[in-house]
């Protein structure tokens, strides 16, 4: 673990948020395809640029900040579908990819935050 907080190694947590990330982002980007809907572009694009800014090594010291973004970018995202949102198996099957997103952010959260020694026992 760095000074700043982030984390040094790249697990399974966060393998799981490259993936979940990447899928409501193609899945948001598929979807825009047809009606060349610029919001689902552009959601899609978010993701991947929190994404990036999560875990580009350049970007380490904002780790914590593009992880609450990412987050809250999330949770945005649900709570908008919900308002005015399709609902269909693929808008259902998103959701709970975001969802799973959340959580593994939080896992991912909660392991920063734990002490060096206690993540080697983790891992």
């Amino acid at each position: 673990m760095t000074a700043e907080g982030t984390q040094s190694r790249f697990g399974i947590v966060q393998w799981a948020i490259v993936v979940l990330t990447l899928t409501t982002a193609l899945i948001h980007i598929w979807l825009a395809v047809p009606d060349t809907m610029v919001a689902f572009y552009l959601n899609g694009a978010g993701y991947i640029a929190l994404l990036i800014a999560l875990y580009l090594p350049q970007l380490s010291r904002w780790q914590r900040l593009a992880r609450i973004g990412l987050v809250g970018y999330t949770l945005l995202t649900i709570v908008l579908w919900i308002l005015i949102g399709a609902q269909n198996p693929l808008a259902y099957a998103d959701k709970l990819v975001e969802v799973l997103l959340v959580i593994a952010l939080g896992l991912e959260w909660r392991q920063a935050a734990a002490p060096a020694s206690v993540q080697d026992r983790v891992q």
